[in-house]
């Protein structure tokens, strides 16, 4: 019999399964390290990126990276791909695409003998990892499109439910919203991302790497790793992992604190048009257990907490105008909240 990995239940919150293998822990970790191995071997330099896209996908979400263009956002998700074992779809959006062009529609069949029905022909959303391409480009019709195969996994046409293969991602990538020809994602279709991720331009040495290894030589051939069912066998294992009673604390009081009506925090009530909803709270302590598995532990730490709270609650929260120029942006509030209690 394996041994068993278990934490003192006065210490943490109560858990479906608060037991775990230690040899099912190792054969994730295993594979978790595997996964980033093969994606380091097209993607450079972006660790952090990787980390924050996994850490949605492990934890059931969808996840929007920010960056301009060229930035290996796109090289990215088709690599996840590939090494999930997960079908890909892509969508270009474009401001003239509809939602039927994303959806799906139904169209008329005749038959032989003259008889017609409605046949539902299913669009590019109808995969296991969806790549939104340059989301902000389509306009906010076309983006609410998303918003219930999101939420609910499953889309409606013409009054017909059609679920979506299980498991279901949208990894989408976004331009800077000052580039010409973008629209502002709606507030509650960003609410949707479990993260947000800011994608950053590289160093001096992984740039030369890129230079070098990207314009000569063959393509890189890539292993798959998972398969659909080990992805969702591990999504539930990041459910189970325990959190500590002061980690759930120290969640709850970040998200408390960083709601204007809430908060004893001058700057918060001064500055922040609105705080994140609980969906908020959800999101970074599923991600916080999915980025302890990452690091190679089964339980979060308040370092999780300070390394997601910016991707988990940036696009959740709004700062009011600010006249003087003087206000602390979103990001840097963000941080010090984080580490207040540190």
């Amino acid at each position: 019999m394996s041994e068993e990995l278990s934490v003192p239940e006065a210490e943490t919150v109560a858990a479906p399964e608060p037991e775990i293998a230690t040899d099912e822990v190792d054969a994730v970790m295993a594979d978790l390290a595997k996964v980033r191995e093969e994606i380091g071997k097209v993607v450079f330099g972006q660790d952090r990126t990787v980390e924050l896209v996994l850490c949605a996908i492990l934890s059931g979400g969808h996840a929007l990276l920010i960056g301009a263009p060229g930035l290996a956002k796109t090289r990215l998700i088709d690599s996840l791909g590939t090494v999930l074992g997960l079908g890909a779809g892509r969508v270009q959006f474009t401001p003239d695409l509809m939602p039927s062009d994303i959806l799906g529609s139904e169209i008329l069949d005749q038959s032989e003998d003259g008889r017609r029905s409605f046949r539902f022909l299913p669009g590019p959303i109808f995969t296991s990892l969806l790549l939104a391409d340059e989301i902000n480009r389509a306009s906010p019709r076309t983006q609410s499109a998303l918003l219930q195969a999101m939420a609910e996994h499953h889309v409606t046409i013409a009054g017909h439910r059609h679920d979506l293969p299980e498991p279901f991602h949208v990894l989408a990538t976004q331009n800077p919203i000052e580039q010409q020809g973008t629209y502002p994602l709606p507030e509650a279709q960003l609410d949707r991302f479990l993260l947000k991720v800011d994608v950053d331009y590289p160093d001096a040495e992984t740039e030369r790497r890129i230079l070098i290894e990207t314009t000569s030589g063959s393509p890189t051939d890539l292993e798959t790793v998972f398969t659909p069912e080990k992805l969702m066998n591990l999504q539930a294992l990041v459910r189970r992992l325990p959190v500590g009673a002061q980690i759930v604390d120290r969640i709850l009081n970040l998200i408390r604190d960083a709601r204007p009506e809430q908060s004893s925090v001058d700057t918060v009530r001064s500055q922040v048009l609105w705080g994140p909803s609980p969906r908020a709270g959800q999101a970074l302590m599923l991600a916080c257990r999915a980025r302890a598995l990452l690091r190679g532990r089964l339980t979060p730490s308040v370092e999780d907490i300070e390394a997601l709270a910016e991707p988990a609650l940036g696009h959740r929260m709004a700062l009011r105008f600010d006249p003087t120029g003087e206000a602390p942006t979103l990001s840097k509030l963000i941080e010090t909240l984080a580490t207040r209690n540190t």
